[in-house]
C-alpha cells in the first residue's frame, strides 16, 4: 500500500495553522457578537478570552501530538485512548458536521466577499425542505461549491503545491492584514472612546450576573468560529518532517499569532464605527462588517481592497482545510472504518484522492443546507465535544502512562487542560439550553454514525 511521506517543515507547519485558522470569522462576526452583547469592550474581551482557551487548547492537544504523530490527528489517538468505537465517531462527525462544515462555511464567505466585488446575478428560492431552503442565496452557494471542487482539484494535484500555494496566501493574507491595521489606527475616524460607549440603541442588551454569562457563552460561539483549525495540522503529521518536535512548535507559535491578529483587528473596528452600528449590521447577513470599516477608512476604495482581502484569507482557508481534514478520512478508512476506497493514495501525486473527493461532495450538500452563522455555531459546538475529549485524554496517560515518552509537555499541567476541559463542558451545556437548534442538528449527524459503524463492522 502507498503511505503518505514526510515533506513539510516547521515554518511551513506554522504557515498552514495560521493560514486554516484565519479564514471569515474575524472579518464578519463582530456583528452577532455585538448584537449579543452591546458593548465594545465586553467583544474585544471575548476575543481576548476565546483566544486564551484556543490557546490553551492548542498547548492541550500539543502533548497529544508529540506522543502520536500520525494521519487522522485526534482520530489516531482516540483509539488509543477511548477505543475503536468511539474514534469513529469522532472521524465521522469531522466528516458529517465539523470539517466539512468549515469548509463549507469558509467557502461561503468567500463567495459573498467576492459578489460584494464582482455582483452575481440574483438567484434565490424561499421553497424549504425539511425547513431548509435549500436555493435562497443560490448565486451564492453555487459559486462556493466551485471553489471547493477547484481548491479540491488543486489538493489532489500534491501536498507539495497545495502547501505552496498556501503560503504565497498566506504572505498576501498577513500583508493586507497589517495594512488594514495601520490604516484603522492612523485613520482620522478612528477614536478608543469609542471602546467605552455601550450602547443606546432601544432594546439594547443590559447584562449583569446570568444574563451576562448567557450573552458572553453565546457570543462566544462567534469567536470560537474565528480560532476553529487550530488543531488540523494535526491531521498531516505524517507529512510532517521531524513531528514530535515541529507539530507542538507549529500549533503554539500558529495559535499565538493568530490571538494577537484577531484582538487588533477587532479593537481596530469598535474605534472607528460605534457598537450600534455593528449591531444593526446583524440583520443584513450578505453584509461583511470588516468591508464597512473599510468603507469608513478609505471609501469604495478600501471596501474593494478588503473584500479583495477576504477573498484571498478564506480561498486560503478552505484549501488547507480540504488538505488537512481529507487526512482523517484516509485514516479511517485505512483502518476499514470508512469507505474503502478512502484509503486510496494516488500513485503519481501521493495525495488521498478518494477521500478528498468524498469530503468535497458532503462539504457542497451542507453549502446547501443553511446559512453561514447556523453552520459555523453547529461545527463549534460539535468540535468542543470532542476537544474536552482529548484535555481529558491527556490527564488520563499523565496518570496511567507517566513514563510515556512525551516530546512535549503542556505548560501549567494540571491547571491548563483541567480549566479547558470544564470549559469544553460548560459550552456544551450552554449551547444546548440556548441553542437547541443547533445543538439538536449537530447531535444528529453526529448519531448518524451509530449504524454506519454497525454496518462496517457486521463480519
Amino acid at each position: 500500500m502507498e503511505v503518505l511521506k514526510p515533506k513539510i517543515g516547521v515554518r511551513a507547519a506554522i504557515f498552514l495553522v495560521v493560514s486554516v485558522i484565519i479564514g471569515s470569522g474575524v472579518f464578519k462576526k463582530i456583528a452577532p457578537m455585538s448584537h449579543e452583547l452591546g458593548s465594545p469592550l465586553l467583544v474585544v474581551l471575548c476575543w481576548v478570552m476565546a483566544g486564551v482557551i484556543s490557546l490553551s487548547g492548542a498547548l492541550t492537544t500539543a502533548e497529544m501530538v508529540s506522543m502520536f504523530p500520525n494521519s487522522g490527528g485526534e482520530y489516531f489517538y482516540f483509539q488509543k485512548l477511548y477505543g475503536r468505537f468511539f474514534s469513529f465517531i469522532y472521524g465521522w462527525s469531522s466528516f458529517t458536521i465539523t470539517k466539512t462544515a468549515a469548509i463549507a462555511a469558509l467557502a461561503y464567505i468567500f463567495s459573498q466577499s467576492l459578489n460584494s466585488l464582482f455582483p452575481f446575478p440574483v438567484y434565490s428560492s424561499d421553497a424549504s425542505f425539511l425547513g431548509i431552503a435549500l436555493f435562497q442565496n443560490l448565486s451564492i452557494k453555487l459559486v462556493a461549491s466551485m471553489l471547493i471542487l477547484l481548491l479540491t482539484l488543486l489538493n489532489y494535484k500534491g501536498v507539495k503545491f497545495a502547501g505552496l500555494l498556501s503560503s504565497v496566501l498566506t504572505y498576501l493574507m498577513l500583508a493586507g492584514i497589517a495594512f488594514f491595521i495601520i490604516a484603522g489606527f492612523s485613520s482620522q475616524y478612528g477614536s478608543f472612546q469609542n471602546l467605552t460607549h455601550s450602547s443606546t440603541v432601544a432594546g439594547s442588551p443590559s447584562l449583569s450576573g446570568w444574563t451576562l454569562m448567557k450573552a458572553l457563552f453565546l457570543a462566544s460561539l462567534g469567536a470560537f468560529w474565528g480560532f476553529d483549525g487550530w488543531n488540523n495540522i494535526a491531521y498531516i503529521g505524517e507529512e510532517i518532517k521531524n513531528p514530535k518536535r515541529n507539530l507542538p512548535l507549529a500549533l503554539g507559535l500558529g495559535t499565538l499569532i493568530v490571538m494577537t491578529i484577531y484582538v487588533t483587528l477587532n479593537v481596530v473596528y469598535v474605534t472607528i464605527l460605534p457598537i450600534d452600528y455593528f449591531m444593526q449590521l446583524s440583520a443584513t447577513p450578505n453584509k461583511i462588517a470588516a468591508v464597512e470599516v473599510a468603507g469608513k477608512i478609505g471609501g469604495n476604495i478600501g471596501m474593494i481592497l478588503v473584500a479583495c482581502l477576504i477573498v484571498v484569507t478564506t480561498s486560503n482557508s478552505t484549501n488547507s482545510s480540504i488538505l488537512m481534514s481529507s487526512r482523517i478520512l484516509y485514516a479511517m478508512a485505512r483502518d476499514k472504518l470508512f469507505f474503502s476506497k478512502a484509503a486510496n493514495v494516488h500513485p503519481k501525486y501521493n495525495t488521498p484522492d478518494a477521500a478528498l473527493f468524498i469530503q468535497a461532495f458532503w462539504a457542497i450538500a451542507l453549502v446547501f443546507s443553511g446559512t453561514f452563522d447556523q453552520l459555523t455555531d453547529m461545527l463549534v459546538f460539535a468540535s468542543f465535544i470532542f476537544y474536552g475529549c482529548t484535555a481529558l485524554g491527556v490527564i488520563i496517560l499523565r496518570i496511567k502512562e507517566p513514563h510515556r515518552e512525551r516530546k512535549y509537555k503542556v505548560i501549567g499541567y494540571p491547571i491548563v487542560p483541567g480549566l479547558f476541559f470544564i470549559f469544553c463542558v460548560t459550552l456544551f451545556v450552554m449551547t444546548i439550553i440556548n441553542q437547541p437548534y443547533e445543538a439538536l442538528w449537530g447531535l444528529s449527524l453526529i448519531a448518524t454514525g451509530f449504524p454506519v459503524y454497525w454496518w462496517l463492522n457486521r463480519k
